[in-house]
């Protein structure tokens, strides 16, 4: 018998190994295993199919070791990352790499084993070779880590190589299981004072030591109010030391044990939902479960402020009533912390939450939680689809329009709306996706009736959406090439806010200082090494910054073109607006949201917690402030640059703009009044913003789709973006070219490009781009990505083509 075994590695098929005899009985679908790839190279694989089938063109190595006694991994997951791995032209192990936990993914670990056989005469040795030398003597084993901590340096394979070659040492590849289960020493009373009398003559005729006596009765109100004590715990509360406490158990009055704890803390599982829909929601949420009779997608088109998040609340709650699990996707992680408090409010410890700040050992405890049921509810970016659900009932895709939604880099390249509605349709489960501003895609699904539509068009309580005000820049005087940052109007509106003791949103979608630096006379831009862009500068750390390659550069104090000094900043991003403010609003507290301010963990959380306890006046923020935050009391919010939304090289930047205008419009007047928004422009006329004034999506929408009919563009047609990487550009553009004809006969009609994009150069590597528009005819879509597979074999079978990095994109945005 032999296994198909997917490996995290982009293999363009699966791999089959032998099962070994004694292996028969107890490997399953879904099981991970240990295999061996080449030389000496071990994986952590999961069998996808056990057959019969001998593999003809090579002898099928043996599995070596089954790492599980069950299986981690459900058939209908398998069955998806097949999907998936086909959809976006990718291989099933890259999947495997995305979906799976860092340690389930066991990676093949290097170690040194001393070889007796050398003796101990280390006098040929230089020092570095002696020191590891003489730990291997004692040791006998020796991880490359471990090297590194004993000579105290990163670079250590030189000399692991020439102790190899000295045959000192030799190389034994391991894998090792990397998850290890949360300890806690908690403490216990000795079981002889569990009786009461004998605690009692205890503390009756206790002594000296009037330290421990306190620790001891800290310990006893402890147990009582919480039935079980941590030692850290206990420290903390009684101010003792751990002298004190190891004192108590040396007389075996307490006693320490050690057990496995869960790393993530719940609170206890209830159901407390205790509100009510206004009309509007009672309406649209009964609307939404009469779709469910008769689709598996429905969109709720519900205005901001509109209350789509109590509806999605009394959904789950009937969901989690019948037993079933539901999977809430947002696009941003930095949405889930003012989420998490509301569902936390209505569910308790039903609800865990999954997504890449999280370390690795706690994704392990949330997917094993999720895998057995205990977990009713996630709250998850796009990674979380890959969980290993026990009965999912219902997807909710808030903010479904977001193009974070989108995976980019590495592969699979995945929409996570587009693949909750494929796994939903694997479940049986229903999909809701929700927004104030859907993407132009899901509301013509909608129209044409593929989807549900329920529309919230009401304010939660009659609140008015807030009115809406251009300021033409043009007519502010200003120093010739200067970009009007905070007009006079705003600033007085900020003003005027805070001090009714509101609070103002600034929208500016670029961070750091200044975008470029540019020198007054000959026009030098200060540019990345790496990448054809200009470099930012951030003056917090008084750098230059790409924000594509992340390269930090010193500031330059002349031009590096003609030596003048008269270097001066150009644009501004939210650092610089953050300083003017401060120096402009004397005793008005500004905040600053944007990727510089919350890189760690919680940092977006406690950000988020102060501007709700009004903490902060003015948050100034990029994207980040516009994704469905929703404050009580914010009044004024301001868009400072709109021209920069709608002056993109993109079909889809009036759809962009204008989603993005309206979200961080409904920031504000959210509950006791209507609210303002100040629209700073050059172009007052510019057709989104003319929509944008009217908060009318589908003027927006009607116009847009039109112009997509016309210029076949998606909902119309199916987008495959074939991108060419190279460090030589020459390469790169022929390669581009030499592409295209091998696909022209066929496609030649729904190909546009090849062609560089706006950012030609990124990392040092020259890029190029050939779109493909193809009619929504699936047969026709399959094929094309067979011929985009077959011409990229091609291509690399010519010498000078090699090393070209092609990357297909489906359904790129």
């Amino acid at each position: 018998m032999f296994a198909e075994v997917i490996i995290p590695l982009a293999l363009p098929r699966n791999y089959t190994w032998k099962i070994p005899d004694k292996m028969l009985d107890s490997l399953q679908v879904g099981c991970r295993v240990e295999v061996n790839l080449g030389k000496n190279k071990r994986y952590a694989g999961v069998i996808k199919r056990i057959h019969s089938d001998e593999p003809s063109s090579f002898e099928a190595k043996e599995i070596i070791n089954l790492l599980d006694p069950e299986p981690v991994i459900q058939r209908y997951q398998l069955q998806f990352w097949e999907w998936m791995a086909e959809y976006y032209m990718c291989s099933e192990g890259e999947v495997m790499a995305a979906a799976l936990p860092s340690h389930f993914k066991l990676s093949s670990e290097t170690i040194l084993i001393y070889n007796e056989e050398f003796g101990d005469d280390f006098s040929a040795l230089d020092n570095e070779e002696y020191l590891v030398a003489e730990a291997l003597l004692l040791k006998h084993e020796l991880k490359l880590s471990e090297v590194q901590q004993i000579l105290d340096v990163t670079h250590v394979y030189p000399i692991v190589n020439r102790l190899i070659g000295k045959k000192l040492c030799f190389v034994w590849e391991s894998l090792k299981q990397t998850f290890n289960s949360k300890k806690e020493s908690f403490v216990l009373l000795e079981h002889e004072f569990d009786n009461e009398d004998r605690l009692s003559e205890l503390l009756n005729n206790w002594g000296r030591a009037p330290k421990q006596m306190e620790l001891l009765l800290a310990y006893l109100h402890l147990m009582k109010t919480q039935g079980e004590v941590t030692k850290t715990e206990l420290l903390k509360k009684s101010s003792a030391s751990d002298a004190q406490l190891k004192g108590l158990v040396e007389k075996g009055v307490l006693r320490i044990e050690k057990r496995s704890v869960d790393r993530l803390h719940f609170a206890p599982k209830d159901i407390f939902v205790d509100f009510d829909l206004t009309a509007s929601q009672q309406e649209a949420f009964q609307k939404v479960q009469l779709c469910f009779d008769s689709r598996k997608v429905c969109l709720l088109h519900g205005i901001t402020s509109s209350g789509k998040t109590h509806v999605y609340i009394k959904l789950i709650e009937q969901f989690i009533r019948k037993g079933q699990q539901v999977l809430y996707m947002l696009p941003e992680i930095t949405l889930t912390s003012q989420i998490i408090r509301r569902l936390q409010k209505h569910f308790g410890g039903y609800i865990g939450i999954y997504h890449s700040k999280f370390s690795q050992n706690e994704r392990v405890e949330i997917w094993n939680k999720v895998k057995s049921g205990e977990l009713k509810i996630v709250l998850g970016a796009r990674s979380s689809l890959f969980l290993p659900y026990h009965d999912l009932g219902l997807i909710i895709c808030d903010e479904e329009h977001d193009s974070s939604y989108k995976q980019q880099d590495p592969a699979p390249r995945y929409h996570g709306r587009d693949a909750a509605i494929f796994m939903a349709s694997l479940l049986q489960s229903k999909v809701l996706l929700g927004s104030a501003t859907p993407s132009l895609e899901t509301y013509y699904n909608a129209k044409q009736d593929k989807y549900g539509l329920v529309t919230l068009s009401e304010r939660f309580g009659d609140v008015k959406l807030p009115a809406m005000e251009i300021v033409d820049t043009r007519t502010i005087a200003k120093k010739p090439g200067e970009k009007i940052m905070l007009s006079p109007q705003l600033l007085d509106e900020i003003k005027a806010t805070a001090a009714k003791g509101k609070q103002t949103i600034l929208f500016q979608n670029r961070r750091g200082y200044a975008p470029y630096q540019v020198c007054t006379v000959c026009g030098w831009i200060a540019e990345c090494r790496n990448c054809d862009v200009s470099l930012t500068y951030h003056k917090f750390s008084n750098k230059l910054k790409c924000h594509y390659c992340g390269s930090i550069y010193p500031i330059t104090a002349t031009c590096q073109a003609c030596g003048s000094d008269k270097l001066v900043q150009r644009s501004f991003g939210t650092e610089k607006i953050e300083e003017v403010l401060t120096t402009e609003l004397e005793g008005v507290k500004i905040g600053r949201m944007d990727i510089d301010t919350v890189r760690n963990k919680n940092a977006h959380d406690i950000l988020i917690q102060q501007f709700e306890q009004k903490k902060i006046d003015v948050l100034v923020g990029t994207q980040m402030v516009v994704k469905g935050l929703d404050f009580d009391n914010v009044d004024l919010v301001g868009i400072l640059d709109a021209d920069a939304l709608v002056h993109f090289a993109d079909f889809r930047v009036n759809e962009r703009a204008f989603q993005l205008m309206e979200q961080v419009s409904g920031r504000a007047g959210r509950r006791d009044s209507a609210g303002r928004v100040l629209i700073q422009t050059i172009n007052p006329k510019h057709p989104v913003l003319l929509h944008v004034l009217q908060h009318d999506y589908v003027g927006m929408y009607n116009e847009e789709i039109e112009k997509r009919r016309q210029f076949f563009y998606p909902p119309f047609s199916r987008i495959i973006q074939v991108q060419f990487r190279h460090k030589e550009r020459d390469v790169v553009t022929d390669a581009a070219h030499v592409f295209a004809r091998s696909i022209e006969v066929p496609y030649g009609k729904y190909l546009v490009g090849p062609a560089e994009p706006v950012v030609n150069r990124v990392r040092n590597m020259f890029l190029m781009e050939l779109l493909i528009k193809l009619p929504r005819d699936s047969q026709l879509i399959a094929r094309c990505k067979r011929d985009i597979l077959n011409g990229c074999n091609q291509l690399h079978s010519e010498a000078r083509f090699k090393k070209v990095v092609i990357v297909p994109d489906v359904d790129a945005i």
